[in-house]
């Protein structure tokens, strides 16, 4: 990561010179026609300029444009490729370790051990669930997001049992239908994820989160601290944090936001202060 924060430093300050020189010669040939026609006073040489001033004008844009882009094109798609590179590399170990785990399994007896293969089952189930969500990243940025149909309360309760051992604090209070949807699995599992996130940081006294879904309509309600009508405009800004002494970078409901527009999610919320806040999203 360090190589690819100083390959990305020296490109942009090379791109930043080269630029630089090409804008300061090219404005020095303009001064210099400009003048010489100038000098000139003549009506047909001034019909001459304008034509040849537009024309350097186009051909300057043009090649401007090319050192701008061309050079962070090839750097993003050298990234792309790295990262899916990455991520085919990913995928051996994870399903290695997954596999001999259960083998090993089959073979303990004593419940000590099994508590520790239990425990490295877990972290595998982790690093497979940020692998999916490098995967889903890389296709995100590729636009080639897949949307499947599902059972919306399947995948809740999923999260849910994820979530659980992260969070052994919170009572979780499910009650789901069932309910079948087209939309994007992987980046609603995300949605779900950093709802609930979020309802745990904020439940600062009472320990519950509800859960409900219920004529196509998910609903997440913590009750924690809740927020003004000057929070809920800002809260789904980039960055933005309503109690800056929670640890966090304030982009978890920015990316809620932008899913549920991309989606077609119908995304609203009700809060007061002291009195917790709801999050609806209808499908």
């Amino acid at each position: 990561m360090k190589i690819l924060e100083v390959l990305g430093i020296n490109l942009f300050r090379n791109l930043r010179l080269i630029i630089s020189i090409y804008y300061f010669l090219t404005t020095i040939g303009f001064l210099f026609i400009l003048y010489y026609f100038l000098v000139t006073k003549s009506t047909t040489n001034l019909l001459i300029l304008t034509i040849v001033l537009i024309l350097l004008i186009i051909i300057s844009s043009f090649f401007i444009s090319k050192l701008s882009i061309d050079p962070l094109t090839k750097h993003m798609n050298n990234l792309q490729n790295l990262s899916t590179e990455t991520l085919h590399e990913l995928n051996l170990p994870i399903s290695t370790i997954i596999t001999n785990l259960h083998l090993l399994k089959k073979n303990l007896a004593t419940q000590k051990d099994l508590k520790r293969i239990s425990r490295i089952e877990s972290a595998c189930d982790m690093l497979q669930q940020r692998y999916n969500e490098l995967d889903y990243m890389i296709k995100l940025q590729s636009s080639k997001v897949i949307k499947e149909t599902f059972f919306l309360d399947e995948l809740i309760n999923n999260r849910v049992t994820f979530l659980k051992p992260l969070y052994p604090h919170i009572e979780f209070n499910l009650q789901v239908e069932i309910t079948q949807i087209t939309n994007d699995k992987i980046g609603l599992s995300k949605v779900i994820d950093n709802l609930i996130d979020n309802g745990v940081k904020y439940s600062q006294d009472i320990h519950k989160i509800n859960i409900y879904l219920q004529d196509d309509i998910l609903s997440i309600k913590d009750f924690g601290c809740g927020m003004d009508e000057v929070e809920i405009i800002n809260i789904f800004d980039n960055y933005y944090q309503s109690n800056e002494d929670i640890q966090g970078f304030g982009i978890g409901l920015s990316m809620v936001k932008r899913f549920c527009t991309e989606n077609k999610v119908l995304l609203t919320i009700n809060s007061k202060l002291d009195s917790g806040t709801t999050i609806n999203l209808k499908f």
